[in-house]
């Protein structure tokens, strides 16, 4: 009994560093501009990049993952939103770069998270024994299926503001042309009645 509950309490804060492995950041990143992270990791650790554009310009950006040896590992241009996962294939510092150099006035506002998997095993006896304890995995995906969720609510509250701003300033848009055209129209009216007006006037003065 006592192993189980040892093996309990081992699996509980195996999720909960999962889950603080799981960073979130908002940030904004100015014309001309280019903001850059690092994370050093171990070779074959899985690694996970979520972003999503909240605010700025046509909601794009440039990004740009970087191995330790400087080759590109992902290269996209002008995205509003993604999700690359991939595993390390040697050690050292990862570089992600969202770049705004393409925008010639408008900042954007970035919402990301960085997903650092665990290292892998040093022993394959330490492997064999996470391997079999059936707990210890139902509870390590428990904990991948609540970053997952938690990811989505927060990507789900930024699409429902970016859509609300969109629909507000459609809005805003109409509203401001109806009355543009409703102007245009009663100077048009008052402009033909005096046209009208000073015609019979004048034929009348003949």
């Amino acid at each position: 009994m006592d192993c189980f509950f040892r093996s309990l309490l081992t699996s509980l804060v195996l999720v909960i560093t999962l889950l603080n492995k799981a960073n979130g950041y908002t940030i904004t990143v100015d014309a001309h501009a280019e903001e850059c992270f690092y994370e050093n990791v171990e070779a074959d650790t899985k690694m996970s990049l979520t972003f999503e554009i909240a605010e700025g310009g046509f909601l794009d950006i440039d990004i740009t993952i970087t191995g330790p040896d400087g080759t590109e590992i992902h290269k996209g241009e002008r995205e509003s939103s993604g999700i690359y996962t991939f595993s390390a294939p040697t050690s050292g510092r990862y570089t992600y770069c969202f770049s705004n150099k393409m925008s010639t006035m408008t900042p954007k506002v970035v919402m990301f998270n960085l997903e650092i998997g665990d290292s892998p095993s040093k022993t394959p006896g330490e492997k064999d024994e996470v391997d079999h304890n059936n707990l210890e995995n139902m509870i390590k995906e428990l904990g991948a299926t609540l970053k997952t969720v938690k990811n989505e609510q927060e990507y789900m509250q930024v699409r429902d503001r970016i859509h609300r701003a969109i629909n507000e300033s459609t809005n805003s848009r109409v509203v401001m042309w109806s009355i543009f055209e409703a102007s245009v129209l009663l100077v048009m009216t008052l402009g033909q009645v005096y046209y009208l007006k000073r015609f019979f006037e004048v034929q009348r003065v003949v």
